[in-house]
């Protein structure tokens, strides 16, 4: 059976201050349509500028998962992702003032009860599940540090950890069912060594820290100077160590809680891959390195599996819209309009049709004797595929153009002949904004991939009917 894709049913804002910024920032999550995902907005910069949470955005990994796009950063985003992918949410707008999500206590809680009171809106559009049918590993041979993925019957997660230390030893967490974590995993808070927030005091990097947000575990004798330091960080009088090792003020809400939080730290790390996935994850001594670096790695698997998966059409049955529907769309005549038919069309993904004749005029020079089918008009004829799908987001396309502003990543795979029948699928790699739009396409011939390539288009209202 196939699981509907969710939102949030209202917006929803939680307020506090970054860890490392020590800024008040607001947080508000916002209801997004279907195929959307999961981005960052930063309304406190112009334009509001918009991360995709995606693997690919992954800059920098210390003390927490750090994303960048075109210079704009959003610092620390796992425990806000770990919530989204605890309560099953697949598309949502997470808005931000600042850099960095609102510490809160240091766990997944208060973004799990926002969503919560947001409510959970069902769509219409299935998931996008990856199912694991081999096994996937990543291992850091600096850290030893390792995560292997097998297939499953559903998402499990298992992480081991070993700090190598007296105070925090060995340590192991499992969720069976990503239906229990809010009640096994949200509430577990980050934590940190003693001499970690020396370091990070030392380097101000710490501003929004407190005894509510961390839990510290003391793995060395504390100095007088240490106290004094600690104390003024954490606006206390006094502090003391607790007789289990941690600093006070904190009762732990579990004897595993660190292992705990490492899970969680797996569950939003993973969550750049963009996909529900149907595995069984086991972690051990992660990190946000090697989450991350697994979660690159499984983005690319997917990518590459997506696009050897060839659509698969009944080419009898009548098409979704024929030439004389396109033509009414696209501006192309013949001889350089190059698609014949259009099988599917949905709000992110567009299936073409065209079948290659001798007939073509390209033909007639290329070449004679040995006729093949142009790359630059393969890509042309999937650029026009995905010109359907983009001029279907405006009431009129009768009155746009669309314009390429860019290739990349084109690559040409198997020779294209007469005779054959081109399956072309293009789909938008983020939402249309201010008329530009991404897509990723790919062309197929007798059930193998002959062309693809990352293209960037314009929507332009004409000036002049023509």
């Amino acid at each position: 059976m196939t699981t509907k894709q969710k939102t949030i049913k209202k917006a929803v804002s939680l307020s506090g201050v970054g860890l490392h910024t020590g800024e008040n920032v607001k947080l508000t999550f916002k209801p997004a349509p279907e195929n959307y995902g999961v981005t960052f907005t930063r309304v406190d910069l112009e334009g509001n500028p918009i991360i995709e949470a995606k693997a690919e955005y992954v800059v920098d990994t210390q003390r927490g998962t750090n994303l960048e796009k075109n210079g704009v950063r959003i610092h620390t985003s796992e425990h806000v992702l770990a919530a989204i992918v605890g309560m099953g949410i697949d598309n949502i707008c997470i808005e931000l003032d600042g850099p960095e999500p609102p510490i809160m206590d240091g766990s997944s809680k208060y973004f799990v009860d926002a969503l919560e009171k947001a409510g959970i809106q069902e769509q219409n559009a299935d998931v996008e599940e990856y199912v694991v049918k081999n096994i996937i590993s990543y291992k850091d041979e600096t850290t030893g540090s390792e995560i292997i993925l097998m297939p499953s019957d559903h998402y499990e997660v298992t992480t081991m950890v070993d700090f190598g230390t007296k105070v925090l030893g060995t340590q192991n967490a499992t969720l069976k069912s990503i239906s229990d974590f809010k009640k096994e995993i949200s509430e577990a808070r980050t934590f940190s060594f003693l001499h970690e927030i020396e370091m990070l005091l030392d380097n101000n990097l710490i501003k929004g820290g407190d005894l509510n947000n961390a839990i510290v575990y003391v793995d060395n004798e504390i100095s007088s100077e240490t106290m004094e330091k600690l104390r003024k960080a954490f606006k206390k009088d006094n502090i003391t160590i607790k007789p289990n090792g941690i600093l006070d003020n904190l009762t732990l809400h579990y004897p595993n809680e660190a292992a705990r939080h490492k899970l969680l730290d797996v569950i939003g790390d993973l969550a750049l891959v963009g996909v529900k996935i149907k595995g069984k994850v086991i972690a051990n001594k992660p990190g946000h390195g090697v989450n991350t670096q697994f979660a690159k790695k499984l983005s690319k698997i997917i990518k590459i599996e997506k696009r050897n998966n060839v659509p698969e059409y009944d080419l009898s049955l009548p098409p979704l819209m024929d030439i004389g529907q396109i033509m009414q769309i696209l501006p192309h005549r013949p001889p350089f309009l190059l698609i014949d038919r259009i099988l599917e069309l949905t709000e992110k993904t567009v299936v073409g049709m065209k079948n290659v004749t001798m007939n073509e005029a390209f033909f007639i020079g290329h070449f004679p004797g040995a006729p093949v089918m142009p790359g630059v008009l393969q890509v042309e004829a999937m650029a026009q595929t995905g010109g359907i799908l983009v001029l279907s987001t405006v009431p009129d396309p009768e009155n746009y153009l669309t314009y390429f502003m860019k290739m990349d990543n084109v690559k040409f795979k198997r020779k294209v002949l007469p005779g054959d029948t081109l399956i072309f699928k293009a789909e938008l790699m983020e939402p249309i904004r201010r008329g530009i739009c991404h897509m990723q396409a790919y062309g197929y011939a007798n059930n193998k991939l002959v062309v693809e390539a990352q293209l960037m288009a314009q929507i332009v209202k004409r000036t002049e009917k023509t």
